[in-house]
């Protein structure tokens, strides 16, 4: 088990970071030139900056049951067909009982978007989300109890 980040624009890196260290748990950060991320005992992983190169890569790289931090739906769910556990930045799980709605939802914002309507942006981002999110990959992390190695 490891985890991978998808770093561009993920506001829990240095708590996912941390919580890697907690575990003893191998941890990737996957960004593209536009970002800098050295972490100190972490491998960073910098891919050219374009459509989706992060996100090809991170696919090619991740095995079942790794955990993957992302906010991004699509990546979710290829996570997902290779068996892994994606999780968001506020610490929602994608599953297979979600991730269509997800996808729909973000379709539907596209069109929305693309015919010259708004939609609402995201909130600021709030302590509680960031404890909820350390929560749920400690949660994770552990098996009764247990931290896994």
């Amino acid at each position: 088990m490891r985890i991978l980040i998808d770093a561009d624009g993920c506001p829990v890196v240095d708590i996912a970071v941390r919580v890697a260290r907690d575990h003893n748990i191998e941890c990737l950060i996957l960004c593209d030139t536009s970002h800098v991320f050295e972490k100190e005992g972490i491998t960073t992983l910098t891919f050219s900056k374009g459509a989706d190169s992060v996100d090809f890569a991170l696919v090619n790289l991740v095995k079942q049951g790794d955990i993957v931090i992302t906010q991004d739906y699509g990546l979710a769910a290829m996570c997902l067909a290779r068996l892994a556990i994606p999780i968001n930045q506020d610490g929602m799980e994608y599953t297979a009982d979600n991730i269509d709605a997800l996808l729909l939802a973000r379709h539907t914002a596209r069109k929305i978007r693309g015919a010259g309507g708004r939609t609402k942006g995201p909130a600021k981002r709030t302590e509680n989300q960031n404890r909820t999110f350390e929560n749920k990959l400690a949660k994770l992390l552990t098996i009764d109890g247990e931290k896994v190695t």
